[in-house]
């Protein structure tokens, strides 16, 4: 048997396309402990995520996490699942299904836009497969996540990387790494914010919580905190608001080592007990409404302001498929895409000449 798998069946009359794919880090089948095992599982393996040891971890791992922590998980899952299925999942596709309908408009069969998950389905590796068999020969790569981690961005990169281990006839590949001073990402959560000032009015204060990372990776290097704090600084900017009026802060910290800061719930905690009559928080480094958003900042985030001795807490939702988004969206993979593209388009004259070429030579398709 061979190591490579067997390219998808070769046309000459076949047009060259281009295929887009987004990445997002994914979701569980359903909100049950039975759901959440595997999908806890693959991710809490990535040694990108947990950088302990692998042995001592998969003592930890199966030993005692994914023992106990499958049924707490799932009931948080459950408070934000809704009728379609997971936020994240819904979102992503409706992300993907806008972008393609540009796309498709603009250059028609020439591209393929899909999305996959690093963690459960739709896997990189399989959506790939399939593209490659629509006839992409050249991929944009873009992970959903705005500011780069290497166990975010560069563990979804590390998939597509392992999916093309074994292509014998290796595809072009361009990969957009980050997007966190992108202007049309700037933008678009600018408008968001306003539009919901504009239907909800303003609070006092607007708290800009980032998924957290373990302190020790930005002291090795990885640029995520500082490219938070670049959003953070240009989100201000763009909205008028001087260093007073806003706050960075950094949520989901999981286990007893120091994570960057300042920490998102003890920030909610010290505005509860200042009495703040009334907090706004959005979170930035999210494309899309997940649990992290709806459950932990929606939430949990509330209750503790409010348990502190907080007035009012208003939840900005995430950029979703708001038109703002996708107008950004199109535009920075356009940018990335611009060199490729005038080949790209179909032209049927060129097709048949090639067809008939390859047929001179024997070809029979």
């Amino acid at each position: 048997m061979s190591h490579f798998h067997t390219e998808p069946a070769y046309r000459h009359d076949q047009v060259a396309k281009l295929g887009i794919l987004l990445i997002n880090l994914g979701t569980p089948a359903a909100p049950t402990a039975a759901a959440l095992r595997p999908y806890l599982a693959e991710f809490l393996s990535d040694r990108r995520v947990v950088e302990i040891p692998p042995l001592v971890w998969k003592l930890i791992l199966h030993g005692v996490i994914l023992r106990v922590r499958p049924a707490k998980s799932a009931h948080k899952y459950a408070s934000v699942w809704q009728k379609d299925g997971s936020p994240l999942a819904i979102y992503t596709q409706a992300q993907t299904n806008k972008l393609a309908a540009r796309w498709q408009q603009r250059y028609g069969e020439a591209v393929v836009v899909r999305y996959a998950m690093r963690y459960g389905a739709p896997a990189v590796a399989d959506v790939m497969a399939e593209m490659r068999a629509q006839g992409v020969t050249r991929f944009v790569v873009l992970p959903l996540y705005p500011q780069y981690a290497a166990s975010s961005s560069g563990s979804a990169l590390d998939a597509v990387c392992r999916a093309l281990l074994k292509s014998r006839n290796m595809p072009e590949v361009h990969t957009i790494r980050h997007f966190h001073d992108d202007t049309g990402y700037i933008e678009a959560l600018a408008q968001r914010i306003e539009q919901y000032w504009a239907e909800h009015g303003r609070g006092d204060h607007l708290l800009m919580s980032f998924h957290g990372v373990p302190r020790y990776t930005l002291d090795k290097g990885d640029p995520y905190h500082c490219e938070c704090h670049k959003t953070g600084r240009l989100l201000a900017e763009r909205l008028g608001l001087d260093k007073s009026a806003y706050t960075v802060a950094f949520q989901s910290r999981f286990g007893k080592a120091e994570w960057i800061k300042p920490y998102t719930a003890e920030r909610l905690q010290h505005f509860g007990l200042a009495k703040t009559r009334r907090l706004d928080v959005v979170c930035p480094g999210f494309v899309a409404d997940c649990l992290e958003t709806l459950e932990e900042i929606a939430m949990e985030g509330k209750e503790t302001f409010l348990e502190a001795g907080g007035r009012e807490y208003h939840y900005i939702p995430c950029l979703n498929d708001s038109e703002g988004w996708i107008e950004a969206l199109d535009r920075l993979v356009s940018q990335h895409t611009a060199p490729w593209l005038p080949p790209i388009v179909p032209d049927l004259s060129s097709r048949q000449r090639t067809l008939d070429r390859a047929k001179a030579l024997g070809a029979t398709a």
